[in-house]
């Protein structure tokens, strides 16, 4: 789905799985970058969507798997610990970025790039509770901006014949 206008790759800081302060704006400047809300207990779409743009990293040259950043923030920072996420961001690929912050700071992340707030359900009996969250992955090209955002449900050949355009997008130039 395009986005117009596009939208500015945000600057914030959350705590990556190493529990360094992870500067968004400056660690991804220049670089195609997937940017996706979702949490590790999610049953359905966040495996599904981050299976999908693992497998199809995996199969680009190297060179351009060097020019791609997947950041994956938890809107669950209740039960994602900086372990939990990283031991399950392995389970797609190990270079994988996770990030972690207070409900507040991602809401505040969420909403400064037109993304509505991840709601929790109530709890069942047994404590366990869903996390409403977009479905979408935001794709953040070397010009430091979003043109796309990805549904769930795209499909890997999608996501194949997307890339390579995307990572043809120029840096601006005089900053």
């Amino acid at each position: 789905m395009s986005l117009e206008p596009a939208v500015p790759r945000p600057s914030f800081t959350l705590t990556d799985t190493r529990g360094l302060p992870f500067e968004f704006a400056k660690e991804t400047r220049g670089l195609l970058t997937f940017l996706f809300f979702g949490y590790t207990n999610c049953p359905d779409v966040c495996p599904v969507h981050v299976a999908n743009v693992a497998a199809v990293l995996r199969r680009l040259p190297f060179e351009d798997q060097r020019k791609a950043r997947f950041v994956f923030v938890t809107t669950d920072p209740g039960r994602d610990s900086l372990p939990v996420l990283r031991r399950w961001l392995d389970q797609f690929d190990a270079s994988f970025i996770g990030l972690r912050g207070e409900d507040a700071e991602v809401a505040r992340v969420m909403s400064a790039i037109g993304l509505p707030p991840a709601v929790r359900s109530v709890a069942g009996p047994d404590g366990r509770y869903e996390v409403g969250h977009p479905a979408t992955v935001i794709v953040f090209t070397a010009d430091d901006s979003a043109h796309v955002l990805y549904p769930f449900g795209t499909r890997q050949i999608d996501w194949a014949e997307d890339i390579p355009r995307l990572l043809r997008v120029r840096p601006r130039t005089g900053d």
